[in-house]
């Protein structure tokens, strides 16, 4: 069992602690919105890599030939969700500052809920199958301990619950910029810049095929 836990630990810090689009979705919510927002992100986050190390651990090596050839069709997916997504955190980063600046103009976009925060990023980390392939690796290759239910079930939650920490930590450092950066020209910095910066990574994905 301490096998299981602390393979499954490192696991799902492997698969967490690398900044990509998804982090800094993350700390932008926080940052932008709210500390419920971020943590409601960071939990649909882990929830889909929990999920996918319960896959790699029920059928890993069939999943993972499976679902190779279909990687790069999925990365485009989700680079344009990507792209959707920095279109309209930036559009709403400006109509906060032009409503900061101008209060009798147009309130600026009520931000998501956060159910609907947690399912958005459950399903836009849901589609890397490169964490399947990731977890089934790990899987096959031994680390989950003795190949009984019990260790299996205790490397698939070790495993969500380093992701969710890490996720809950990039949160709560989003949450605390935003208390430091709290003006109106703070939000618009914070804002554009984590949009900007979650549309660069998209490209980056996209022109990788």
């Amino acid at each position: 069992m301490t096998d299981a836990l602390l393979s499954g630990l490192l696991a799902g810090y492997g698969i967490a602690v690398p900044v990509g689009a998804i982090s800094v979705l993350i700390v932008t919510l926080a940052s932008r919105v709210s500390l419920a927002r971020g943590l409601a992100a960071a939990l649909g986050v882990a929830t889909a890599d929990g999920l996918y190390a319960l896959l790699a651990l029920i059928g890993g090596a069939t999943l993972a030939p499976l679902l190779a050839p279909a990687a790069g069709a999925l990365e485009l997916a989700a680079a344009a969700v990507l792209v959707l997504l920095a279109a309209y955190g930036l559009r709403a980063t400006l109509r906060t500052h032009r409503a900061d600046r101008d209060p009798a103009g147009p309130p600026p976009p009520a931000p998501a809920s956060p159910w609907r925060t947690y399912a958005s990023l459950l399903g836009l980390t849901l589609l890397n199958p490169l964490t399947v392939v990731y977890f089934s690796a790990l899987v096959l290759g031994g680390r989950t301990g003795p190949g009984s239910l019990g260790p299996g079930l205790v490397f698939v939650l070790a495993a969500f619950a380093a992701s969710a920490s890490w996720q809950a930590l990039l949160a709560t450092g989003g949450a605390l910029l935003r208390r430091v950066l709290t003006g109106p020209h703070g939000r618009l910095l914070t804002g554009l810049t984590g949009n900007l910066v979650v549309l660069a990574l998209a490209l980056r994905l996209a022109l990788q095929h």
